[in-house]
C-alpha cells in the first residue's frame, strides 16, 4: 500500500487510461462524490481531513483518476451522511478495481465448467498463497512499485472465488516438479505454499498432478497451457508454444491444446502419487 504526498494512506490505485469501462465508471463515481461533498458544504481539504486522506487524493478520486478502496467509500458515506448510498457504489468500483485483462480472465473463469492448466515456471495463480504471490511480484524486473504489487496481489486473490462456486467446476492442474522445489519467498513461504496445495488437493473437484523432472519424454516442452470449457460446449485456450501464444477459441485449435494437455497428464504422476510427492517435498523443505 502506498502513501500519498500528504503522508496519508493511499486511497486506491491509478486508472489505466486505456481501460474505457474503468474510466467511465470512475468518472461517474467521482462526479457523484464531488456533488455529495459540495452539498455538505465541505472543501476538499476539510473532507479529506475528516476521512483520513489528503486533499490531493480527494481530488484525484473525484476527478476519476484514482480507484478508491472500499474503506474510502465507507468513510465518505459516514462523513457525508449518505445513508449507505455512497457505500453502495462499492459494487460498481469492484468491477473495475483490477486491470481489464484480469477482469476478462475472472469472467471466463466464472463461466467455466472445466479448467485445465499446465505450469512449468511457478505455481498456478489460482493455487498460490498470498505470501507466494507477493514474493513473485516483488521479484519482477523492472521492479514494481508497492502499489503495483498490492494491486496485483488483490487481483490474483479475487480469482479464488472459483473454488467457492456451486456447482463447482472441474479444476485440473499439472505442475512441474521444479515449481515445488524453487523456494520462492524463502523456506517458510514455500512451506505454506506446499501446505495449500495439499489442502486444495483434498477438494473433490480439484486434481493436482506433478510432472517429475527426471522424465525423458515430455509433451509440455512448448510451455504453459490453459484450457477453459463452458456449459454451452464452447472453449478457449492458450499455450506459449502454439498459435503465437494467443488465446484461441476455434474448436480445431482448442482440440490441439487438449490433446497436448492429455498427453502431459498421462506422463505426469497420478493424483495419488502427486499428493505423496508433494508431502515428500514438504518434508524436505
Amino acid at each position: 500500500m502506498s502513501v500519498d504526498s500528504d503522508g496519508t494512506e493511499d486511497a486506491g490505485w491509478d486508472v489505466d487510461p486505456e481501460d474505457e469501462q474503468g474510466v467511465a465508471v470512475l468518472a461517474a463515481l467521482g462526479r457523484q462524490l464531488r456533488a455529495w461533498r459540495e452539498a455538505a458544504d465541505l472543501r476538499a481539504a476539510d473532507f479529506g481531513l475528516a476521512i483520513g486522506y489528503g486533499e490531493d487524493m480527494v481530488r484525484k478520486v473525484e476527478g476519476g483518476k484514482r480507484i478508491p478502496r472500499p474503506e474510502y467509500l465507507d468513510k465518505a458515506d459516514e462523513v457525508l451522511r449518505a445513508g449507505g448510498r455512497i457505500a453502495a457504489m462499492k459494487a460498481d468500483v469492484e468491477q473495475v478495481r483490477y486491470p481489464k485483462k484480469v477482469r476478462d480472465l475472472v469472467k471466463l473463469e466464472g463461466r467455466a465448467v472445466e479448467l485445465s492448466a499446465y505450469g512449468n515456471h511457478n505455481i498456478h495463480g489460482l493455487l498460490q498463497t498470498d505470501d507466494y504471490t507477493r514474493a513473485l511480484f516483488e521479484m519482477w524486473q523492472p521492479p514494481q512499485t508497492i502499489q503495483e504489487v498490492e494491486r496485483g496481489l488483490a487481483a490474483r486473490m479475487a480469482r479464488r472465488a472459483i473454488f467457492d462456486r456451486s456447482p463447482a467446476p472441474a479444476l485440473c492442474f499439472v505442475q512441474e516438479e521444479v515449481t515445488l522445489r524453487r523456494r520462492i519467498g524463502g523456506t517458510m513461504v514455500m512451506r505454506g505454499q506446499l501446505e495449500r496445495l495439499l489442502k486444495v488437493a483434498e477438494l473433490r473437484h480439484v486434481t493436482i498432478q506433478v510432472m517429475p523432472t527426471g522424465l525423458e519424454e515430455h509433451a509440455g516442452m512448448g510451455g504453459l497451457i490453459q484450457v477453459l470449457k463452458f456449459a454451452d460446449g464452447s472453449a478457449v485456450g492458450r499455450s506459449e508454444g502454439a498459435f503465437n501464444g494467443r488465446a484461441v477459441s476455434d474448436p480445431r485449435q482448442v482440440r490441439i491444446l487438449e490433446q497436448c494437455y492429455a498427453m502431459i497428464r498421462s506422463q505426469a504422476l497420478t493424483p495419488r502419487e502427486s499428493v505423496a510427492f508433494i508431502e515428500q517435498v514438504l518434508g524436505e523443505t
